[in-house]
């Protein structure tokens, strides 16, 4: 007969056997296996080097960093506004549409493809997370999927995105809310669940 878990102290056993077991994990094996960084290595370092001397500073203008991106390879449409602060895994798996903005400090770590509709909103410290990782591999291999952001979608302030979802046209992430699955059109999610 299995025990059930018991108070702190008691000296009574618990039986853990309906619980998973855990993965020992070997980050040392990790092989990236799957993932392709989209262009050379001299592109990458160039990049990181105008992304960190140049894109993110407050005096670098607004008017500026678009050109830049598309320099990089991104596409990004008319009338955008990325603020300062803002970091762009990879320009080129970047593409944004018309009359969008992009807060303070939003991070879009785009290690797979990232898409803001137009009149999308991406706000201060928003993270849009295309990367993440295979839980139950014991090297941690890679678990990517691309972000879209349909139009008229509003990602609030230090809201997080996170791989594969998809934000519905008009579709709203909250202050401080994970969205870790697709929203529908119009659809509302806050830190506290759905509104």
């Amino acid at each position: 007969m299995a025990e059930t878990a018991a108070a702190p102290g008691s000296g009574t056993r618990t039986d853990w056997s309906n619980h998973r077991d855990a993965i020992e994990r070997s980050l040392r094996g990790f092989t990236g296996e799957g993932y392709d960084k989209g262009r050379p290595l001299l592109v990458q370092a160039a990049w990181f080097a105008v992304l960190h001397l140049v894109f993110v500073k407050w005096w670098f203008p607004a008017r500026w960093r678009p050109a830049l991106l598309r320099a990089f390879g991104a596409r990004i449409g008319r009338r955008v506004l990325i603020r300062h602060g803002v970091r762009v895994h990879w320009p080129w798996r970047l593409s944004v549409g018309d009359d969008a903005w992009i807060g303070e400090g939003a991070w879009l770590l785009n290690l797979q493809h990232i898409t803001i509709g137009r009149d999308v909103c991406v706000s201060q410290e928003a993270l849009l997370c295309t990367g993440s990782h295979q839980r139950r591999s014991p090297t941690f291999e890679f678990d990517n999927g691309p972000i879209h952001l349909e139009s008229g979608a509003w990602i609030a302030a230090r809201a997080v995105v996170l791989r594969g979802v998809t934000v519905g046209r008009g579709a709203v992430v909250g202050a401080s809310a994970v969205a870790h699955r697709d929203l529908g059109p119009g659809e509302v999610i806050t830190s506290g669940g759905a509104a």
